[in-house]
């Protein structure tokens, strides 16, 4: 069983993909998805469009699970963080496979069992769970296989 984990961002999207197979979960692949900032935000959401189709058409992921959108302060920056989000949903939503969405407190409760944990505290748990050579990096990849193995967790795949 495959999972996507998503960090949604429209600059940056962070992803990750786990598996788990015959008891044992180990990570496929993690990383960015990059746009440009000088393209118009239609422009940016098809290559966050093209990326994750490529992305699912390689890896056939079977859930989604994706980080829930929180901005105290700017809402411009959330509203497309929003779009590029609603494009990784609609992914999921096409090829009708279980989407679930977890605040950054529950993806770091469920990493590191403390919802306050900072980043390296969750990448370095990350690391030890998908036995990793070194903490997954950037931010928003660790972000995103944290989102993935909460992911497994939801499904009651992983204790």
């Amino acid at each position: 069983m495959i999972v996507l984990g998503i960090d949604p961002g429209t600059a940056t999207m962070g992803y990750g993909l786990i598996e788990k197979k015959k008891g044992d979960i180990s990570c496929l692949e993690y990383g960015v998805i990059k746009t440009p900032k000088d393209l118009s935000d239609h422009e940016r959401l098809l290559i966050i469009d093209q990326r994750l189709e490529e992305i699912f058409e390689e890896f056939n992921p079977v859930v989604m699970a994706i980080e829930k959108v929180y901005f105290k302060k700017n809402v411009k920056t959330a509203m497309t963080v929003t779009q590029a989000k609603g494009v990784a949903m609609l992914k999921a939503a096409k090829r009708e496979i279980p989407l679930h969405e977890f605040t950054p407190s529950q993806i770091k409760s469920a990493i590191t069992g403390h919802g306050k944990a900072d980043k390296v505290q969750v990448q370095m748990m990350i690391k030890a769970e998908l036995n990793l050579k070194e903490k997954p990096r950037p931010d928003d990849a660790a972000d995103a296989l944290g989102a993935a193995l909460c992911g497994l967790q939801k499904e009651k795949l992983i204790s």
